[in-house]
């Protein structure tokens, strides 16, 4: 068996890791975000996938980054809404400390700078990959590393709607990598864009248990 295969199987397993975790909302999955970068790096160059290639140097940053606010929080919560995550079931089977960071609506004003954003270094990053790399898919690749920039900061945030971010991106991501012949990780990314869709009912359900 290859190296690049022993890597692309032992990143399928952390993969399913981190999909148990974020379904569950538990911070743990911060583990595997960053374990994932440094095996995602290898993969993605060997197969001339440049933009997901760099950018997981900024997810193994925004990781510990999330890691950091889900476990202390930075968005003060009301006592009683404490105790009431406390008492649930629910948020407790991810631990006390996710219940630091509660689970919200992205504001209007944030998901406008969002959209923008992404819109920015999508355009960038299809510039860059398509007149200096060899980039064979300059579009989906600029698509999907634009956008789950946006999606890891969304998580990092725990806002509800990331779910939607990762449904579009891992959506892309499993044609994308099947095209390219990396077959378990697009098995993988279409589980997740299968499990995004339950994720988004599990963190709506438990935002207004909150």
């Amino acid at each position: 068996m290859s190296f690049d295969k022993i890597l692309e199987i032992l990143g399928f397993t952390v993969g399913l890791l981190y999909l148990w975790w974020e379904y569950h909302a538990d911070w743990k999955l911060w583990y595997a975000s960053m374990v994932m970068p440094a095996i995602s790096m290898w993969i993605y160059f060997s197969k001339g996938i440049y933009a997901d290639f760099a950018i997981n140097i900024y997810y193994l940053v925004i990781a510990i980054y999330g890691y950091i606010v889900w476990t202390r929080g930075h968005r003060k919560v009301a006592k009683s809404d404490s105790s009431d995550i406390s008492r649930s079931s629910d948020i407790s089977d991810s631990s006390d400390k996710a219940a630091t960071l509660p689970i919200t609506n992205i504001p209007g004003k944030m998901l406008f700078a969002c959209v923008i954003v992404f819109l920015a270094l999508w355009a960038g990053l299809y510039l860059i990959l398509n007149y200096l790399t060899d980039s064979t898919v300059p579009i989906p690749d600029a698509f999907t590393t634009a956008l789950s920039i946006v999606g890891m900061w969304m998580l990092a945030r725990k806002y509800l709607q990331q779910w939607i971010v990762w449904i579009l991106v891992d959506a892309v991501c499993a044609c994308l990598y099947w095209y390219k012949g990396i077959p378990l990780y697009g098995i993988l990314y279409a589980l997740y864009t299968i499990i995004a869709f339950f994720g988004y009912r599990k963190w709506h359900r438990l935002m207004h248990i909150q």
